[in-house]
């Protein structure tokens, strides 16, 4: 694993093929930082699907709602939903959306984000500007790479666990 900087600021993802460390970037979106660390610190995202993912563009999860239990999984609503939190503001920034970069998923509405995030999996610069980006993953990307592909997967890969790397002992 890469060396962790600020464990406050790092989120720890376990996927079925190993963790991904990704930075937070609380000075860039302060707001989405708060609530994915908020979620993760709730259990909100563990076991939650990745519902959404497409070769060459990216990996969507988080749909808290819809996606948290096996048992309530369906494809047809995942990525519907959000958490029971209010919906975010944009924190649009400069920062481009590069390979690895950790994005806020949200509907037509710019400050429609609540729970959903997608990892980038290439250069998707035609995004730049339009959605949050709110951190940036130092470790682990070939696990992501592995992540089961379609709209959505017919057998989806979840994310095991989700902790704030200041968490874990």
């Amino acid at each position: 694993m890469a060396e962790i900087k600020d464990p406050e600021n790092t989120i720890i993802i376990t996927l079925k093929d190993g963790p991904v460390v990704i930075e937070l970037l609380p000075k860039v979106a302060p707001k989405h930082v708060e609530r994915m660390k908020a979620l993760a610190r709730a259990g909100a995202y563990d076991n939650v699907a990745f519902h959404r993912v497409i070769e060459g563009f990216m990996a969507q999860t988080g749909d808290v709602e819809h996606a948290n239990m096996e048992k309530n999984y369906n494809p047809r609503r995942s990525g519907t939903g959000g958490s029971d939190l209010p919906d975010l503001p944009a924190e649009f920034s400069r920062l481009p959306h590069s390979r690895g970069s950790i994005g806020a998923a949200r509907s037509s509405s710019p400050n429609s984000a609540n729970s959903q995030f997608f990892i980038n999996f290439s250069e998707n610069s035609f995004l730049n500007g339009q959605y949050t980006v709110y951190g940036q993953v130092i470790s682990g990307m070939e696990h992501v790479d592995k992540i089961a592909r379609g709209e959505p997967p017919a057998n989806p890969d979840r994310m095991i666990s989700v902790k704030v790397a200041a968490d874990v002992a």
